[in-house]
């Protein structure tokens, strides 16, 4: 058995996280999905399509609301009402009863919203009072501009702060193994980290410690929640997604890991690149960053089988998430196993929002 265990290909190797074991060394990345029903609740089909893909070591659960006003999309879920709550912990129980673990991804979109998603129709929140140059789904208007957003007084951060305090036990309470913080692709907490979006004055504007100060109040007051043995963060460096923009990135991304390694979360999960685009898209220097953390080291973006192996492999990584992979293969780490044909997107399908299971529960599983 021990040779076996020698010779087995390091994706498929199992791994200690925090105080669960993985099956093997693949994570389903979070994917928004845009099939909440009414409420922002997880329905039939979400429970359907989580368990599918319970074979993956870890999945971690799409993006998910803290709080009303953390809403940008149409159709995403929460995690802050009864209701949310319930409609999780049906996902968490097919999924465990299949013999999988997940992880509950909690964000707060900030200028990535338009004033249609916030209660009272107010303008979303921001570090600064910049229009993010992107666009978000209205049903029945169609893409539209993200709205104004106004920027946060410096008294309000503690109320945000404590909204993922609150998600993060409501995320246990539906039986989450853990939660990963949503620290990046321009959204509140990333949009605080970048100079490019955030103009303040105060004392989370500025410097390099000042504007990472947020992300680290968040990280302290989950951990402080629920254990550091069960919260992760996501990073993306360089990924320019969601007119997200910094200088200098380097220091920047070197400070906020130095920072991490101190609050001793289980795994820090970095996009190499642009998010779903070229991984060099710019400079950076991950190796750098990677030996600032003595935990768990998850990296995403563009891989294929051989390169999460060569990763696991030269200890580059410890774990490897696959986004669209995991999306048409829900048997995924089998057909890697066998060496099997991946399924392609259906053209005819959308990969956001939909009716029905076309596009979403219905992409096939190898049979046998």
């Amino acid at each position: 058995m021990a040779n076996q265990e020698h010779t087995q290909e390091p994706l498929f190797q199992t791994f200690k996280l925090g105080n669960i074991t993985l099956s093997n060394r693949m994570a389903m990345a979070p994917l928004t999905r845009n099939r909440a029903e009414a409420g922002n609740v997880p329905g039939a089909m979400t429970i359907e399509y989580y368990a599918q893909r319970a074979s993956v070591g870890l999945i971690i659960a799409e993006a998910t609301q803290v709080s009303a006003q953390a809403q940008g999309y149409n159709a995403t879920p929460g995690v802050h009402t009864p209701e949310q709550i319930a409609g999780w912990r049906k996902v968490t129980d097919e999924v465990h009863a299949r013999g999988g673990h997940i992880y509950l991804q909690m964000w707060h979109t900030g200028r990535m919203s338009h004033t249609a998603f916030q209660p009272g129709e107010e303008a979303p929140v921001a570090p600064s009072s910049i229009r993010a140059q992107a666009k978000t789904f209205i049903p029945g208007a169609g893409y539209v501009d993200t709205s104004l957003p106004r920027a946060l007084e410096t008294a309000e951060i503690p109320g945000i702060v404590n909204d993922f305090r609150t998600a993060a036990r409501h995320a246990i309470e539906a039986g989450f193994d853990g939660v990963e913080i949503h620290g990046a692709h321009g959204y509140l907490l990333d949009a605080f980290l970048r100079d490019g979006s955030n103009k303040r004055t105060d004392e989370y504007g500025g410097s390099i410690e000042n504007r990472s100060r947020f992300l680290l109040e968040v990280m302290a007051a989950v951990i402080a929640e629920i254990g550091a043995d069960k919260v992760g963060v996501r990073l993306s460096p360089v990924s320019p997604v969601n007119d997200s923009n910094e200088s200098n990135p380097q220091p920047l991304f070197e400070h906020v890991v130095r920072e991490l390694e101190k609050l001793k979360p289980v795994y820090i999960h970095v996009v190499e690149g642009h998010t779903g685009g070229p991984r060099d898209n710019a400079p950076f220097d991950y190796e750098a960053i990677r030996k600032l953390y003595s935990g768990v080291w998850m990296v995403n973006n563009g891989y294929d089988k051989a390169m999460a192996n060569e990763a696991i492999a030269s200890g580059k990584a410890d774990l490897v998430s696959f986004g669209r992979l995991m999306i048409t293969n829900p048997d995924l780490p089998r057909r890697f196993k066998e060496n099997a044909p991946l399924n392609e997107l259906f053209k005819d399908a959308p990969l956001y929002g939909g009716v029905g299971p076309h596009g979403y529960t219905d992409y096939p599983a190898l049979a046998g």
